[in-house]
């Protein structure tokens, strides 16, 4: 770095981007949520049963899970800005104009609609990370804007309830809806694909966001496209699959099973069950944002290589994470609020690492689809653990055997990572540059 960037004063425009990145998940989780408080005004408008009611809510995990990879795909294609813009512009519509369902098949049809949207927030949000902040800075950034997740889950049910009290249903669905329709206009004026092409970026804070960059990401010859299958030939894509799907399993919990069992199990009251299990959600978000400013700290002072830092990371996350299965024979409801707290910031720990991981594998042009392929998977968890869950709980007639194998999976999760991630390093293809293919084939057809 010359001496001229090194006196410029650095701008900081990359953290308005992460707050950005952190807004979008913090909405993104209020849009998703806002329907499970409603629940009853629904069912009661519509008559619908509980098991119509469960279809509803499940109709946005598949289209959310199964769409992961064809937005990174667009993202990597189209740029970052316009598929999240167009992301949060879509959810945030579908989410307001719920309040005009006439019944059970257009209240699916908008929440796999909701689905469809959301599903280009985290693949966008892991291409931004590489983009705009340099190696050292990745873990920080994946713990931000994962920690809205927790934020939104956190105050998405309370808000809902009070907005639920002073005004009807469908207003509600109006007003969360809005968040992100205003979101979407702050978006388009402040954030640019590339941090070169942002008027208040110094050329000191760019050149420290490119400085450990491997080849420029602009200009030069691009490699040709990779098919996405491909990725699956290396043992890190399948590694941060199977390890991310064992975090989910055990995160789905707390956002779906945990207040039935403050309340049936530990015998607490709806208003002591509010505040409890809100606790884990809030404690993390403030873990997990520390978590990746501590490796990225780690990393940075060279005393641990990447590979290392990320799996010190990710095996510290875990094994507070195993607790889940000690909460199940806690003496008392606070001490096993206590352990599901360890459990649920030691998920967050590991988090910071996974959504770190996309953009130290991927090539630097398919970091939204490794990101979009691991989220699909992950997101298989989240839709397979309630089902498991409620099925153990019905055969046991106690939550203890479903937290016993919650802790099972995440020592799993922990032998994945310890054995079967191998180096955490860019993923590399046989290719050769597009513009060498492009050649080629235009030589072949003037021989013929």
């Amino acid at each position: 770095m010359s001496q001229a960037l090194q006196q410029e004063p650095r701008s900081k425009v990359r953290w308005v981007v992460a707050g950005l990145m952190w807004s979008a998940i913090a909405i993104n989780y209020i849009d998703r949520t806002v329907l499970s408080a409603a629940a009853p005004h629904l069912q009661s408008e519509f008559h619908l049963g509980a098991m119509e009611m469960g279809i509803v809510m499940s109709a946005f995990f598949w289209s959310y899970a199964l769409l992961q990879l064809p937005a990174g795909m667009l993202a990597d294609r189209f740029g970052q800005k316009i598929v999240l813009g167009m992301a949060v512009f879509w959810w945030s519509l579908a989410t307001a104009v719920t309040g005009l369902a006439s019944g059970f098949k257009s209240l699916v049809a908008l929440r796999v609609m909701l689905g469809v949207g959301e599903a280009g927030s985290y693949p966008s949000n892991a291409g931004i990370a590489t983009r705009w902040f340099p190696r050292q800075e990745r873990a920080t950034v994946a713990g931000i804007f994962d920690s809205g997740s927790k934020l939104g889950g956190a105050v998405a049910l309370p808000l809902i309830a009070w907005l639920l009290a002073v005004f009807d249903w469908k207003v509600t669905f109006a007003i969360t809806g809005a968040l992100g329709l205003i979101w979407c206009v702050v978006w388009v004026l402040v954030f640019k694909n590339s941090p070169a092409d942002h008027r208040r970026v110094s050329a000191s804070e760019l050149a420290y966001i490119r400085a450990d960059e491997e080849a420029p990401r602009e200009g030069g010859a691009a490699l040709a496209d990779v098919p996405w299958y491909q990725l699956f030939a290396h043992r890190n894509t399948w590694a941060m699959c199977i390890g991310f799907f064992m975090i989910n399993y055990n995160s789905y919990f707390f956002i779906t099973w945990l207040p039935t069992y403050l309340v049936k199990e530990r015998g607490m009251s709806m208003m002591e069950m509010g505040f409890m299990a809100s606790l884990p959600l809030i404690l993390s978000m403030v873990v997990e944002i520390f978590a990746g400013w501590a490796s990225d700290r780690v990393y940075a002072s060279g005393r641990l290589s990447l590979t290392a830092t990320r799996k010190l990371f990710l095996i510290v996350g875990l094994l507070m994470a195993s607790s889940i299965g000690f909460a199940a024979f806690a003496a008392s409801p606070l001490v096993a609020v206590a352990l599901l707290c360890v459990a649920k910031s030691g998920t967050t720990v590991a988090a910071s690492q996974v959504w770190a991981l996309p953009g130290d594998v991927a090539p630097r042009n398919m970091v939204s689809r490794v990101a979009g392929i691991q989220n699909t998977v992950s997101n298989m968890g989240g839709v397979v653990g309630p089902v498991v869950t409620g099925a153990i709980v019905a055969s046991t007639g106690s939550f203890v055997a479903a937290l016993l194998f919650s802790s099972a999976l995440i020592v799993i999760a922990m032998l994945n990572y310890l054995f079967l991630l191998g180096k955490v390093e860019p993923i590399q293809f046989n290719q050769v540059p597009m513009e060498a293919t492009n050649r080629d084939e235009r030589n072949a057809d003037v021989r013929a």
